[in-house]
């Protein structure tokens, strides 16, 4: 089983979103920046969605246009609907992700669709996603939890895979919305799932509200998953799903991963400027949890290094 272990970075797209202070165009090319000098190599960019309901993805088209595109690192465009994938295609987008709830009442509140709905509109992206020749990958958010209708039936979730395989998704994404999974949940839906569709073609989207993404990222580990979200810094949060807190912070989830000897690609100290990027950009004070101890090992070092040189 391959040790390489791919960190898909959601925060210039999932972070951001319901962030109050806006961060223009060349802020968000700015901490994008800072994340590829890190060594990140896959990147959520935007969301091509309507400008009313997510006023910060409204310069969709415009972080397309800045994307560096000789670096190396694979873009996606998360798109709602039908003519959110023909505005992210024109924008030069070749990876569309498409998200629905596992409820119904998500979907109302998310993209104001009902489930059924909602599957029907995901189905004809991605069959056209597939004729016109471009990658699909299907998010099924809300996976385990669900705010407003507590927790999800694995039966549900099957389904759902079952249909957007059939429609000719490149890839299905697991996505706890809320943090409000438990390791056992997670590791019977990826044990289930990469047996009916490998694990090459699955990954994870976890939120640390409850301190658990890391715990739930290692139960798809065990599974043979290698793919995972997560967004610098912690950034981000669904704003219509009540108590879903920051993603997975990437620095959290990279430290765990090199440490336990899965090849990522990504270096801490760079993910330590980036962080500051953010930073400067939002306004807020980010870290996950692993960044207040790599922040007093590093001043140990400086000291070291200083006295060395005293003497």
């Amino acid at each position: 089983m391959s040790n390489k272990v791919i960190v898909n970075e959601v925060g210039l797209r999932d972070g951001l979103q319901n962030q109050p202070k806006h961060v223009p165009t060349e802020g968000k090319l700015a901490i994008l920046d800072a994340l590829i000098a890190a060594g990140v190599r896959s990147v959520e960019a935007t969301s091509f969605v309507s400008p009313k309901a997510v006023p910060q993805m409204a310069d969709a088209a415009d972080v397309f246009a800045g994307l560096p595109l000789d670096k190396g690192v694979s873009y996606e465009a998360l798109v709602p609907n039908e003519k959110g994938y023909e505005r992210a295609i024109g924008a030069g987008a070749k990876t569309v992700a498409l998200v629905l709830a596992a409820t119904d009442t998500m979907n109302r509140k998310n993209i104001n669709m009902t489930l059924d709905e909602a599957i029907g509109v995901n189905i004809a992206v991605i069959k056209r996603a597939k004729r016109e020749g471009y990658r699909a990958r299907s998010y099924i958010s809300t996976a385990v939890h669900c705010p407003f209708e507590g927790y999800v039936a694995p039966e549900v979730v099957f389904d759902i895979a079952a249909k957007m395989a059939d429609a000719g998704a490149d890839e299905l994404v697991v996505s706890d919305t809320t943090g409000g999974g438990n390791p056992a949940q997670v590791k019977f839906l990826f044990e289930t799932l990469a047996k009916r569709y490998g694990a090459d073609m699955l990954s994870g989207h976890f939120h640390d509200t409850r301190g658990m993404g890391l715990v739930l990222t290692w139960a798809a580990l065990e599974c043979g998953i290698r793919k995972f979200d997560s967004s610098i810094g912690g950034l981000g949060g669904c704003p219509f799903a009540p108590g879903a807190s920051g993603n997975l912070a990437t620095e959290d989830l990279v430290f765990m991963l090199n440490e336990s000897g899965f090849e990522t690609g990504i270096e801490m100290d760079g993910l330590r400027a980036a962080i500051g990027v953010a930073e400067t950009q939002t306004g807020l004070k980010l870290g996950g949890r692993i960044m207040s101890w790599y922040e007093s090992q590093a001043r140990r070092e400086k000291a070291k290094a200083s006295s060395a040189a005293a003497e």
